[in-house]
């Protein structure tokens, strides 16, 4: 498979491109080989660093720049190596003849931010699929209800304690369950503020109207959430007053 990059993207470009922008690009030329074809990674750095569509001392970046993309995509199972041929044969996955145009691409790029490793297992069950398909504000509405509900059951609350007035008196500073009985009242407060202010600001809103949230701020909410209910658990497990964050 000849890349022949040049006829299509200036050096400066592809330099600019970060991996898996154009590991999208790759992924596009690749999808085009039948069946019985398959790319060679040696290959294709030679196909670069041949390009005489490239200046001389460009070539060198430009074949990293590629190789970085490659990477990409090995790491994120969108290419494969052939099964019946060495380990230096290549073709496309299943997973990545799935993603069929830019918007399907960058969808599935946007679905890999989600540190799944990371999250409680709760949240993560829930969101996993919702955020696979871009829905980001419901993503963020059910990680956000989910420390409710915690908030709720570990200070054995009615159904009818909800939202901010819920946060207050779970961590009221002198009466609250969840409230650290060993910490400063500087600080007992300020985990109240926290709490009432995460699902005031956070979960609230989107029960009312739409919201639009961006896929990065979206992880970075759902590991706020996440992060609550974590806390939520440690002091309702918290026999010992030991001060935990």
């Amino acid at each position: 498979m000849n890349l022949r990059l040049s006829q299509e993207f200036e050096a400066q470009t592809v330099l600019a491109l970060e991996p898996e922008e154009l590991g999208r690009i790759l992924l596009e030329k690749f999808v085009q080989l039948s069946v019985t074809d398959y790319v060679r990674r040696d290959n294709l750095a030679n196909d670069v660093l041949q390009d005489s569509g490239y200046p001389q001392h460009l070539r060198q970046g430009v074949a990293e720049a590629v190789m970085e993309a490659w990477c990409w995509l090995e790491h994120a199972g969108l290419i494969r190596p052939q099964p019946e041929t060495s380990a230096q044969s290549w073709h496309v996955s299943r997973r990545g003849r799935l993603l069929r145009n830019k918007s399907e691409f960058e969808t599935y790029r946007k679905a890999s931010l989600l540190p799944m490793q990371l999250l409680h297992p709760t949240i993560a069950q829930k969101i996993k699929a919702p955020f696979g398909r871009g829905e980001y504000d419901t993503c963020v509405f059910i990680a956000f209800r989910e420390v409710e509900v915690t908030v709720r059951q570990a200070g054995k609350f009615l159904p009818t304690d909800i939202g901010t007035g819920l946060m207050r008196k779970a961590f009221n500073i002198e009466s609250g369950p969840l409230t650290d009985g060993t910490a400063v009242d500087a600080e007992k407060q300020a985990l109240s503020d926290l709490f009432a202010g995460a699902i005031g600001y956070y979960k609230n809103p989107g029960s009312h109207r739409n919201v639009v949230i961006t896929a990065d701020e979206a992880v970075e909410l759902i590991c706020l959430a996440s992060r609550l209910i974590k806390t939520v658990e440690l002091r309702a497990g918290n026999s010992k007053g030991v001060t935990t964050i």
